[in-house]
């Protein structure tokens, strides 16, 4: 007769019971339930479609916003300084307020989230409006732009943050809300097998299987629509000046014309607000929430800030991204500026524009085969492929250098938005690994990522305005002054390939978290999607 085990010493973990065997019966429930929760075709493309204005909408300031204040509404660069400031911090600062107000909503007849979404659009359509209207007065120009683009921008966060965890609502199916998330696409999150990942921005959504998730028809075509439909319809308003040899060039006042243009691109945008809207509220139907936290009481956002802020490896991912995500989102703000005043390739900046998002939405499946091929930190290396380009461009701005850099930037920009949203979720694995705490740690994680991307990038966007009016940019005048085409291509060479050098040594020093093993990744997948909160 077999001894009875020994008792585990005091203190030591005792082992997790067996799962009783799943017998026919359960088989068949789970079967019923899967069929249960399936999604049709029609309601994750309403899904997917419903985020596609907010995507045209963020396209279109980050490419042409800039260079309409300079150029079109003539305000002083100081003052676009801290038009570009204030809202990047206003959307930034309003991502935990809005999982505040929103995790505490009570549900109605339409849902807990659909409200939100609802609520927020007129708003929405009407700050990106007159974000682009001229208005009569010139005295007060720079206050009025820097409220509606506060506005735009928090509004447009109170609006993606119920949209994107309304994927979580619609199906208590983990397949059917990957594949949801897969029609959603673009700048939200990773799905990866076994494996529910928290949606952020700034990253393009896809499958870890090698070929590119199906959803690349949603948001992606919002992106790519955003930047060339606005592109189009703007192009006759910065036709090249000419000035008279004799003359002196002075200010060159702006044409109702350039004005009529701007209001129209704001239209065509604002218009797919209401329609992609409704067909959101007419094609998904929010479920009530079933789940609960099975963990105890999370952290409070503050308490566990301070716990993950602490994580080594956290720090490190935040703090080399930090430089990498400025980096990238100057290069992506001052290319048109620098097209249209630092050289003679203002006829080729739709082109350009286009060849960096094409670049970046064909190359996302190779990246995904190198990150499992080669692994993360040999990943990081390609976007290093950026710096040599962009020192290139600032040398020799001609058009077939400029679109061969506008290529290779866009394959660079690709892996920088990749890599971090597939390295946070090893990071919190690890994290959860050596601590024991309550749900919504991995939200922290996400937002708090999410948060300080975003005020980075207000940070340099602020401070590289602000040294076109130190280097003496004057708006609307048919020629800068020399002292600002140099200012120019030190932003568009220089100054991105410092922030992307740094943030790879710091990324490069010291060892990174791993996978952890399949034991391990399941538990861990398991208190992940029991510990999902709206914050």
């Amino acid at each position: 007769m077999a001894a009875p085990p020994a008792p585990a010493a005091e203190g030591s973990p005792q082992p997790e019971p067996h799962a009783p065997e799943p017998g026919p019966g359960s088989a068949k429930r789970g079967r019923e339930d899967s069929r249960a929760g399936r999604l049709s075709f029609c309601t994750k493309v309403c899904y997917g479609i419903g985020g596609v204005p907010n995507q045209i909408a963020s396209s279109a300031t980050a490419f042409y916003l800039q260079l309409f204040l300079l150029d079109i509404a003539q305000i002083p660069a100081a003052q676009v300084s801290l038009v570009l400031f204030g809202g990047k911090v206003s959307g930034a600062a309003a991502d935990p307020v809005a999982g505040f107000f929103i995790n505490r909503s009570q549900r109605t007849g339409s849902g807990r989230l659909m409200p939100w979404v609802l609520g927020c659009t007129p708003f929405i359509a009407l700050a990106y409006f007159f974000l682009w209207f001229l208005p009569p007065f010139t005295s007060l120009r720079g206050l009025w732009y820097t409220t509606f683009y506060c506005l735009f921008q928090a509004l447009a966060t109170f609006f993606q943050v119920p949209y994107t965890a309304l994927t979580m609502l619609l199906t208590p199916c983990p397949r059917e809300r990957d594949s949801a998330t897969a029609y959603r696409e673009c700048s939200r999150g990773f799905q990866v097998p076994g494996r529910q990942l928290p949606l952020g921005p700034h990253s393009l959504s896809v499958t870890l299987s090698g070929t590119l998730s199906p959803g690349m028809t949603a948001e992606m075509a919002g992106t790519l629509m955003g930047a060339t439909v606005h592109g189009l319809i703007v192009s006759g308003a910065h036709r090249p000046h000419r000035c008279e040899a004799t003359a002196t060039p002075g200010p060159v006042t702006v044409s109702p014309n350039a004005a009529r243009l701007y209001c129209i691109a704001a239209a065509v945008v604002v218009v797919t607000y209401p329609v992609c809207i409704s067909l959101l509220c007419l094609g998904v139907k929010e479920r009530p929430d079933p789940s609960a936290p099975a963990s105890g009481p999370g952290l409070s956002f503050l308490a566990g800030l301070s716990l993950t802020t602490r994580h080594p490896p956290y720090l490190k991912l935040v703090i080399s991204f930090l430089f990498i995500s400025a980096a990238v989102q100057v290069e992506q703000s001052y290319l048109v500026l620098f097209c249209t005043h630092a050289s003679q390739l203002h006829d080729h900046v739709q082109g350009l524009v286009l060849t960096i998002l094409v670049s970046a939405v064909l190359s996302t499946p190779l990246w995904e085969w190198v990150l499992q091929r080669f692994g993360k930190k040999t990943s990081a290396f390609g976007i290093f492929a950026m710096v040599p380009f962009a020192i290139l461009l600032a040398a020799v701005p001609t058009a077939p250098v400029a679109y061969v850099v506008a290529f290779v930037s866009g394959v660079s920009i690709a892996v920088s938005l990749l890599l971090p949203w597939s390295m946070l979720p090893d990071v919190v694995d690890d994290f959860q690994l050596q601590h024991c705490h309550g749900p919504g740690l991995e939200t922290i994680f996400y937002s708090s990522y999410v948060f300080f991307t975003k005020l980075s990038g207000a940070c340099a966007l602020g401070i590289s305005t602000l040294s076109l009016e130190f280097s003496g940019y004057k708006a609307g005048v048919c020629k800068q002054a020399e002292e600002v085409v140099v200012t120019l291509k030190v932003l568009i060479g220089a100054v991105p390939t410092c922030m992307i050098l740094a943030g790879l040594c710091i990324l490069m020093v010291g060892s990174t978290p791993k996978t952890p093993s399949r034991d391990a990744s399941s538990r861990l997948s398991l208190r992940r999607r029991t510990s999902y909160s709206l914050a």
